[in-house]
């Protein structure tokens, strides 16, 4: 690779095909087209690709609604559709969705051409042509993927070179070679890649790697180094089997690692994860790189000591490149510095002894098992200091009924400022029926409630049915910012109204008086 010469990757995301054969996945004909247009416009990413050709009218009809779409936006030559060599079938189903351009998905190694269609070299070269002709008749620009083209590479390569060269006078886009089953380490990338771009120097060929011992990332970086300049992607490593390079992952890395040129929007990748997320219903692991809930995070008590006193803990993979923050977690593991950064962020001083006791708190909490929120401190610290500052609201009375096929009824009395109110709501459930009650108290209040984003209810492994269970609802505020709150109780939907409860107090707490900065989430 001439490090002298701008490194420009294109990237090609096929979470709409490769990642909805992932088990379990299946999006809505509305959910393809709000992926595609998050991808190709806010992501910027510069080729998708949506489907497979004659998989159900519902999808074709899916695939011509996303083409319409991007017709009108001059992105249709972006958007590709998977087909097979069968002659005229896959050509008609994409053409008569408006598709422009289709991935033919031919044999890469010889043990598939014989074992799964029966025939040899010239018979499979024969009907692709056949295929691809007929393509370009229709007016579709044509790629073709060379399947299983790792292992075909490995123990028939002799083949592999003599399809490509029987290919080569086409005219095709790309030859996009996949590592099918996600066999190869990355020197084997490298050398083979190396190997296909030195014998035909004329072709353009696409990396398509899978991800089963988790070296697909590093594969891709070994693909660019031998001079592959198209990558195939998933957004969440969305795939079949282990899936899928993660999108984020081959972006971040490239352009930090490589001094690789992309297209994408950086700030776009976590809110399309997110999205991907919701409608694939594949959650994204905490610690997973770019996109997880927890990366961002410094638990340990030294790591934020050092992020204290000079920033020593930081990299070019900051958080901010992303729309995200940094923060620092509570638990058994802080130190005074962890205490120390959320207190600024929160806007809130004290003095050494004080923040010593805050700490001793946190770490018996966190050694109980409990998880510490950033919104916990006020209430630890009114707890500790046994200040009132934070207490501006108190649950008098709280009565809740269910029954089975009748909607949950709450009756709730609370003790605002030192003002009694009362109000009773109706909901799906006990904890709906009483945030519905709330509403309604806070309605004549004239103050708006934070919407639920998120309801976590943790129960110790093993326990009896009356352990305590803890209960972290996450709030998302008109801003956009989002907070935690956290209760426990042995009764879980008890436990919900004490974490309501300190959403409550928080936000009659900062009615009252303005916040001296944004809190660390």
């Amino acid at each position: 690779m001439d490090r002298n010469q701008p490194l420009r990757i294109e990237l090609l995301d096929t979470t709409l095909r490769d990642g909805e054969q992932t088990q379990g996945v299946s999006f809505s004909a509305e959910e393809k087209a709000a992926i595609a247009r998050a991808l190709l416009v806010n992501l910027g990413v510069d080729r998708i690709e949506v489907a497979s050709a004659g998989v159900s009218e519902g999808e074709r009809e899916a695939v011509a609604a996303i083409l319409d779409w991007a017709r009108g936006e001059g992105l249709d030559g972006r958007i590709e559709v998977l087909g097979f060599v069968d002659h005229r079938r896959s050509v008609d189903w994409i053409a008569s969705a408006g598709g422009r351009v289709i991935n033919l998905l031919t044999k890469g190694s010889e043990r598939h051409c014989r074992a799964q269609l029966g025939t040899d070299l010239d018979g499979h070269v024969a009907a692709i042509r056949r295929t691809v002709e007929y393509a370009q008749s229709r007016g579709l620009a044509v790629n073709v993927y060379l399947e299983d083209w790792s292992n075909g590479y490995r123990d028939s390569p002799d083949y592999v070179f003599a399809l490509v060269e029987r290919l080569a006078d086409l005219g095709i886009g790309h030859f996009m070679l996949p590592d099918t089953l996600g066999v190869l380490a990355p020197w084997e990338v490298r050398a083979s890649l190396a190997d296909m771009i030195r014998r035909f120097p004329e072709l353009h060929f696409d990396f398509h790697p899978h991800n089963d011992y988790g070296l697909a990332l590093a594969n891709v970086l070994a693909a660019v180094e031998a001079g592959i300049r198209s990558i195939h992607c998933t957004v969440n490593c969305l795939g079949e089997r282990a899936g899928n390079v993660s999108l984020a992952e081959v972006a971040v890395a490239l352009k930090d690692l490589l001094g690789a040129e992309l297209a994408i929007d950086e700030r776009a990748i976590v809110p399309v994860a997110r999205m991907v997320e919701n409608f694939s219903g594949k959650w994204i692991p905490a610690n997973a790189p770019i996109v997880g809930a927890d990366v961002f995070t410094q638990t340990a008590g030294i790591h934020a000591d050092g992020d204290h006193k000079g920033g020593l803990y930081y990299s070019r993979l900051n958080p901010e490149r992303f729309g995200r923050v940094r923060s620092y977690a509570l638990g058994k593991l802080s130190g005074k510095a962890s205490v120390i950064k959320n207190l600024e962020a929160l806007g809130i001083s004290l003095s050494p002894e004080q923040t010593r006791k805050v700490l001793e708190r946190v770490v018996a909490l966190g050694d109980a098992k409990h998880q510490v929120t950033a919104d916990d401190l006020p209430f630890i610290i009114a707890d500790v200091l046994e200040s009132r500052d934070f207490s501006h609201i108190q649950l008098c009375d709280c009565t809740l009924t269910s029954c089975l096929g009748a909607p949950s009824r709450a009756e709730v009395e609370l003790l605002i400022d030192g003002e009694r109110h009362r109000a009773s709501g109706e909901g799906s459930g006990g904890f709906d029926a009483f945030m519905r009650a709330v509403e309604a108290i806070f309605r004549e209040l004239g103050v708006a409630l934070p919407e639920l984003s998120d309801y976590e209810v943790k129960i110790p492994r093993g326990g009896r049915s009356d352990a305590l269970t803890e209960c972290i609802i996450t709030w998302r505020e008109p801003s956009g910012r989002e907070r935690k709150t956290r209760g426990v109780h042995a009764n879980q939907v008890f436990a919900g109204v004490n974490a309501a409860l300190r959403m409550l107090n928080l936000l009659l707490h900062e009615s009252a008086q303005p916040r001296a900065e944004e809190r660390v989430v």
